[in-house]
């Protein structure tokens, strides 16, 4: 009988040796087919992508500098998030990518990043190179005609990536800092295994 409820114990063991998943605030996309990359290019014209940033925790954004509302408000958030993380900030990584090569020079990109951090990195292809980006990590993007000029519109997500180079989390807009720097602190745990083989055979 002990031998019986030991087996059936051990049978369980992949169920019952993992805790539980967090709970996000964000949407939880591990797994999915998001990006997995791009490949554009940093203001001094060398080649980008996300295998540059391993080892840290990337946050990743489309916009664009003339965004009047959306942008600003979400690179805002990003220095909040880095600054509630303490210690931890030092580990996030903001990436910023313009769906307006047009007019967001890599001067440009450059200075529109330093008035929020000057550790955020904007990035930026051709026409073609941003289409592609922005279809692989499934934003959408499109010019709205204003006046003489015109507008960008573009999803408003900011997606979360591991140490490891893996997608992990997309912050909706509405979220709040301290709502996205409780779900990076939670990514940031190393995960931990329950003491179910320790008491089994203790």
């Amino acid at each position: 009988m002990q031998r019986r409820t030991l087996l059936t114990a051990l049978a369980a063991l992949p169920l019952a040796a993992h805790a539980a998943p967090p709970a996000y605030t964000g949407i939880d996309v591990t797994g999915s087919s998001i990006g997995p990359d791009f490949r554009l290019f940093y203001g001094d014209g060398k080649p980008a992508s996300l295998q540059d940033f391993k080892g840290k925790y990337v946050l990743l954004f489309f916009g664009f500098t003339q965004c009047p509302d959306v942008c600003p408000t979400a690179l805002s958030r990003a220095v909040e998030i880095k600054k509630l993380l303490g210690a931890d900030g030092g580990k996030l990584q903001v990436l910023f990518i313009t769906v307006d090569p047009e007019r967001d020079t890599a001067a440009l990109l450059a200075e529109y990043m330093r008035a929020f951090d000057p550790g955020f990195i904007g990035l930026r292809g051709d026409a073609a190179q941003t289409a592609k980006a922005a279809k692989d990590f499934k934003i959408f993007y499109r010019k709205v005609p204003s006046g003489s000029s015109y507008t960008m519109d573009h999803t408003a997500i900011t997606y979360v990536f591991d140490a490891t180079g893996k997608i992990r989390l997309a912050f909706k807009h509405e979220q709040t800092a301290q709502q996205c720097a409780a779900d990076l602190r939670q990514l940031m745990q190393p995960k931990k295994e329950t003491s179910f083989l320790k008491g089994l055979f203790s």
